[in-house]
This record gives structure tokens, C-alpha cells and sequence, in this order.
């Protein structure tokens, strides 16, 4: 069972608002905020300056890894250099500190908004069932790299496991850490060893060129009031 009522959007439909791929981009947004001091002391591995590379991008995602510790943070706009000055972030706000890098080194970036099964988050949240949402908006980003847009489990690792352990979503491991062990498919066509979470899709909303862009549109999944309630504990509690 899940719950429609706390979410931003009571129970109305989401229709996709724009068509065709977005160009994405390198400048830095309220989220997305590399202009900030604190990217300024990041060990990150130095791109190529002739073409940015895939594994510039696993760097950076290890680095992430490291760094900022995975906690049920609830603000997906709370901007990147906040995050970082934190060390704790959820996955959403982990994911755009890569972004926000990224951008800052030269590859554009851009997401998919996903609207995701509230029951996607039932392993981790076993008692609170009740009041998990009945949908998600998840930002997904792309990179464009070598003249392509890869999405971030085919940028964060090398390919497919041929016997993948599957995603329980619960446990140290979050969505952050499974894009780097095995490619994730979303869509209705998974290759053999991926790990196929097209179940959990409701439908996508199209690509945005940045995550701000995505939540201005849309908005995030929970409302600010409800956010405001449960954040201070949220935001502290770690993925285990």
C-alpha cells in the first residue's frame, strides 16, 4: 500500500511537457553549482582536454562514493556544493554533485525524469509502507560524451555482469552504488546481465536539460511542508 496524498501531485496525472531530446549543457544551475568553493580542493581525475572521457566520469563517481555518505535526504534541489559541505547526501543529491563536476569539467549534462512505483522503496522503508508515495519523480542523468549521450550506469561502469546479483534496494548498496556495478536498464528491453528495473517505471516525462529544469516543471515528489517535517531526520539517516 502507498500513499497519494502526501505527494505534490494528489493523485493527477503526469503528462510528459516537452518533446524531442534536450540539449543539456555545461553551466552551472541553482542545483548544479560547481562555480562554488567547494569544488574548488576536489581530487578528481584530470579529462582529457581533447575528448573527456568515460572514465573521467567512473573518477568522479568513486570519488562521490567516498566522500559523501548515502543518507534518505529528501531535498532533490538542495544544491551540489551543499551536499558535498555536508558529506551526506541521497542518491538524487549524490548523482548531481557528479553532474556538477562533470559540468565543470567540460561534459554536458542532462536527465531523464522518470516517474518511479512508490513500491520501488518498500525494502527500504519497511515500516513506514503506509506513507511511502505512490510515485517518485527520479531525475536520471545523461553525459554527453565522444559525440553521445550515455546515461549514468553506462558511464559509471564497463558494461552488463553476466550473473548480476540483483537490486534489492535496501542495505548499504542504494541506487548510487548498483549503477557502478552493472548497467541498469529503465526501459522495456533489458540485455542479458543488466539489471532490469523496468518493473518500477510508470513512464518517463522526457529529458530535461538540467534537474532544475526537471523539478520546476514538476515540482518534487513531496511537498515543502512535508519535507520540512521530516527532513532534520531524514537527511541524517544513513543507507544500511
Amino acid at each position: 500500500m502507498t500513499c497519494s496524498l502526501i505527494t505534490s501531485w494528489r493523485r493527477q496525472d503526469l503528462r510528459p511537457s516537452v518533446r524531442g531530446d534536450a540539449r543539456g549543457g555545461v553551466e552551472p544551475t541553482a542545483i548544479l553549482d560547481w562555480g562554488e568553493p567547494g569544488f574548488d580542493h576536489l581530487d578528481v581525475p584530470h579529462p582529457d582536454d581533447a575528448s573527456p572521457s568515460i572514465e573521467f566520469l567512473r573518477g568522479v563517481h568513486r570519488l562521490v562514493q567516498r566522500t559523501v555518505r548515502p543518507v534518505y535526504a529528501l531535498d532533490d534541489t538542495q544544491p551540489a556544493s551543499v551536499t558535498l559541505a555536508r558529506t551526506r547526501g541521497s542518491c538524487s543529491q549524490r548523482l548531481a554533485v557528479v553532474e556538477a563536476i562533470a559540468r565543470r569539467n567540460g561534459i554536458a549534462t542532462r536527465v531523464e525524469g522518470l516517474v518511479l512505483r512508490g513500491e520501488f522503496w518498500y525494502p527500504r522503508f519497511r515500516y513506514l509502507r503506509r506513507v511511502v508515495p505512490d510515485r517518485v519523480l527520479l531525475a536520471w542523468p545523461s553525459f554527453f560524451v565522444d559525440g553521445e549521450w550515455i546515461d549514468a550506469s553506462h558511464a559509471f561502469t564497463a558494461g552488463c555482469d553476466l550473473n548480476p546479483e540483483e537490486f534489492a534496494n535496501s542495505g548499504e548498496e542504494t541506487l548510487f552504488d548498483a549503477a557502478a556495478r552493472s548497467r541498469i536498464s529503465w526501459g522495456t528491453a533489458a540485455s542479458a546481465g543488466c539489471l532490469d528495473l523496468s518493473e518500477f517505471v510508470i513512464q518517463s516525462l522526457g529529458t530535461f536539460d538540467s534537474r532544475d529544469d526537471l523539478f520546476g516543471v514538476y515540482g518534487q515528489t513531496l511537498p515543502r511542508a512535508v519535507r520540512g517535517a521530516v527532513e532534520p531526520v531524514f537527511s541524517r539517516w544513513g543507507a544500511r
